[in-house]
């Protein structure tokens, strides 16, 4: 009987210590935060009627302050560029380089873009000191409706400091700058760059959906260089390894920044991945004496060596003379029209190639807010029909196929700017 009695004065015990641990752990609490979070919180008691904690993926609850926590990191993350699980989607981020003559090519390119584009735009403009003001006062000077689709920087030329002179002076001035895109706009996560003498013929929206079609391994999407074998250049003329049948050509270039800064990338200059920073400068100083085309020509060689990493679009993104210049030889152009005029070796500013000046000619000369049909699309068709002369001027239809799916969205921000 007495075992009985001690047996029970045990369980007695027990049943007191276990209520005050389980009343301590209802006042306490160990919580882990992924990241650089606090891991030891003390959780106040719930009041009455206090709303439950989101629960994470093992079921349990979270308090109020973790969730707000969560909300304001994705809120500064989002603000860096690099887009969050929930909330807004980020802006679109585009970057330009403009030296020496570039202001009005560049000030029109900008204006294909805001035209057309749907989401805002984030623009990064690269400029040569006594070119600022005048970017200023120009963009300014745009009406409310279209200035309320983007923002701007506007930014010094920047190169390292030991060999600044060399990638200024690369191929044609300032040029290279956008090998430095990743280094400089730390922040950034994802970004187009263009050369100054594009036009976009469709919204950038368009453009900026392949970061979504990148699989785990590429970080970058461009054109070839040439879809015709025959009459590339670099199967036939480089003096260095380059990516594909024919090259690629950088003056559309779609990055995944982030992806850049910490990769590691395989080259044959040693037998380790070297970072985007460590590899650029040996790159320059192994290649300086047999590359043509500059910044395009590395990033040839870097892809060369790294073809898994590179997304390769259609070339009606980067549509150019050589497209035109023997014949047209861009299928997706043929098919479903140019999205992207790409207008190297100068042609909107002589008259080799009328048909590209005409649509430069249209987009500079068109007033934000007018009818666009009036105002761009007819005067622009009546140019080209003057171009049949040129191979370029024969496949004029091409120039104009997609740019009147894209009057559109002018319209609408007409329409909402009144």
């Amino acid at each position: 009987m007495r075992r009985y009695v001690r047996a029970l004065m045990l369980c007695t015990v027990f049943t007191v210590f276990s209520g005050l641990y389980v009343s301590t752990k209802l006042f306490y609490s160990d919580v882990s935060v992924g990241g650089n979070g606090p891991r030891r919180v003390l959780i106040p008691p719930r009041g009455p009627g206090a709303g439950r904690g989101a629960a994470d993926e093992t079921g349990s609850q979270k308090p109020r302050w973790y969730n707000r926590y969560i909300m304001r990191q994705q809120g500064q993350t989002e603000a860096a560029g690099v887009s969050a699980q929930s909330g807004p989607e980020p802006h679109m981020h585009l970057a330009v380089v403009a030296c020496g003559e570039r202001l009005e090519e560049t000030l029109t390119m900008i204006k294909s873009a805001v035209l057309f584009s749907v989401k805002r735009l984030c623009l990064h403009i690269f400029a040569e000191d006594h070119l600022h003001v005048s970017f200023t006062e120009a963009l300014e000077s745009w009406p409310g409706f279209i200035r309320s689709s983007f923002g701007y920087t506007v930014y010094s030329i920047s190169f390292p400091s030991e060999n600044a002179d060399e990638w200024k002076k690369l191929f044609k001035p300032c040029a290279s700058q956008r090998l430095f895109l990743p280094l400089i706009l730390k922040d950034v996560d994802s970004i187009v760059y263009v050369d100054s003498d594009i036009l976009f013929l469709q919204p950038v929206d368009r453009l900026w959906g392949f970061l979504s079609q990148f699989n785990s391994s590429q970080l970058a999407a461009m054109a070839p260089e040439h879809e015709e074998p025959r009459i590339a250049w670099y199967n036939r003329f480089a003096r260095h390894p380059f990516y594909g049948r024919t090259g690629i050509n950088s003056g559309v270039m779609l990055m995944n920044m982030t992806r850049m800064r910490s990769t590691f990338f395989k080259n044959d200059m040693t037998s380790v991945g070297l970072r985007w920073e460590e590899l650029l400068m040996p790159l320059l100083q192994k290649y300086k004496l047999n590359i043509t085309w500059g910044d395009q020509d590395l990033l040839n060689i870097i892809f060369h060596y790294n073809p898994e990493s590179l997304l390769e679009f259609p070339c009606h993104w980067n549509y150019r003379p050589d497209h035109c210049i023997y014949g047209s030889n861009c299928g997706s152009a043929e098919e479903d029209g140019v999205y992207i005029l790409h207008g190297n070796r100068g042609v909107y500013h002589d008259s080799k190639q009328p048909a590209f000046r005409a649509v430069y000619e249209a987009i500079k000369k068109y007033t934000f807010g007018t009818d666009p049909v009036t105002s761009l699309l007819d005067p622009l068709e009546d140019e080209l029909l003057k171009t049949t002369h040129t191979y370029c001027g024969k496949s004029h239809p091409l120039f104009t196929k997609r740019l009147s799916h894209s009057l559109e969205n002018i319209n609408r921000k007409a329409r909402h700017g009144r």
